[in-house]
């Protein structure tokens, strides 16, 4: 797994044209540990060859940075089907450094920018969004589709399922097929998190 900094020159190794971009938010970028979710992703590129660029924020700056440079300066950047965002928060919003931020802020910060990019959620962040709300980040975002979950479970991680997810987009780039596999292999766990899909 790479932070982004070191940019893309080891990926092709992987021989892949598919990758998750994850960016998860910490209390302090400066300190280095290993989470959980970079043992997740860990495992994803050595059981399904699922490669991911990681990476740290700790404000709403450092995701705009993180994300404006990933759209702006990455050239792989269309080969990102999706955005994983491990970042708190509640049913509208982000919790960053003790600030919450609406979906609606982080709309208008991305606007036009993540172009058919799914953007999937962890269930550290419950995502529940009326119609409206949904529509209004995906039409200002031009992003395909928000995922994530509906319930939080504060003792059982989401990311198995999100992990299963993001392989399914290996082979299947049609959201809804892949939905409906998730559902399919994976049936408990979405009805237990409340897997939630907005397009």
């Amino acid at each position: 797994m790479l932070k982004h900094q070191d940019q893309l020159p080891q990926v092709p190794l992987l021989d892949t044209d598919y990758f998750i971009y994850c960016l998860e938010a910490v209390d302090d970028v400066d300190v280095e540990a290993v989470t959980e979710v970079q043992k997740q992703l860990d495992q994803l590129t050595l059981q399904y060859g699922v490669a991911s660029i990681y990476n740290t924020c700790d404000s709403i700056e450092g995701l705009e940075s993180s994300l404006g440079t990933l759209v702006l300066d990455d050239h792989n950047f269309k080969n990102y089907e999706v955005i994983y965002l491990v970042i708190e928060g509640e049913a509208n919003s982000i919790c960053l450094n003790d600030y919450y931020y609406n979906l609606q802020e982080i709309a208008e910060l991305f606007e036009g920018r993540l172009e058919g990019k799914i953007l999937h959620f962890s269930n550290v962040k419950v995502l529940d969004l009326d119609a409206e709300e949904a529509q209004y980040f995906l039409d200002i975002t031009g992003a395909k589709g928000l995922s994530g979950y509906g319930c939080a479970q504060p003792n059982i991680s989401s990311y198995t399922l999100d992990m299963a997810f993001f392989n399914l987009f290996k082979d299947d780039d049609d959201m809804f097929a892949v939905v409906e596999e998730l559902h399919q292999k994976h049936y408990k766990a979405c009805k237990l998190l409340d897997f939630r899909l907005y397009y």
